[in-house]
């Protein structure tokens, strides 16, 4: 599943950057990563811009937990029941890498200023870049951007990756997991 949220919001910004980004011109275009920002990343960035979406942290979304039974009520006199899936957080530090040694603040952060507005603009994932499983979200991934971060601190997270602290947005999109079994149906009782 997280796999699919990671190429949902690949689409997303592909979907949403200017064409400069994305076009097929390789001086400006940018490419998309999901790696673990540390010095070897770093290492490897080709030609292009890298915007580098990682996530680090994955936890239930409380304030959306519903215990709950959700009912659907038939025509033909029965009712189907089933448990609500379960909310999960998935955030992502997303920062914007250029090539080779070399940092390029006004390249970094042009490009960062454009994954903003992109993300900022839809609060909801839009159905139609939804990817894999996540075609099949009954409620819709909802995003928040620009939220304080669930790190402790920037900076023991960047010594932690072994790099110079970088800009970064904080991303995080609720999903919503089934767990449990499949519904059951039961004959309505009227009196």
């Amino acid at each position: 599943m997280l796999h699919d949220l990671d190429k949902t919001l690949e689409e997303l910004l592909k979907a949403e950057l200017p064409p400069a980004f994305v076009g097929t011109n390789a001086t400006t275009r940018v490419s998309i990563s999901f790696a673990t920002p540390d010095r070897e990343f770093a290492s490897q960035i080709a030609n292009a811009p890298t915007i580098d979406l990682f996530l680090y942290d994955v936890r239930e979304n409380l304030e959306l937990r519903s215990n709950e039974w959700v009912v659907d009520r038939q025509p033909n006199g029965t009712a189907t029941r089933k448990r609500p899936p379960v909310r999960v957080d998935c955030s992502y530090a997303i920062t914007i890498w250029t090539a080779g040694n070399q940092s390029d603040p006004q390249t970094e952060h042009r490009l960062l200023g454009e994954v903003m507005k992109a993300l900022l603009r839809h609060p909801i994932i839009p159905v139609a870049v939804l990817q894999g499983s996540m075609k099949e979200q009954e409620i819709l991934p909802r995003s928040l951007t620009l939220r304080p971060t669930q790190l402790q601190s920037l900076g023991e997270f960047w010594q932690a990756m072994g790099g110079r602290p970088k800009p970064a947005l904080n991303y995080t999109v609720t999903i919503a997991i089934p767990v449990y079994e499949e519904a059951e149906t039961l004959p309505l009782v009227l009196a």
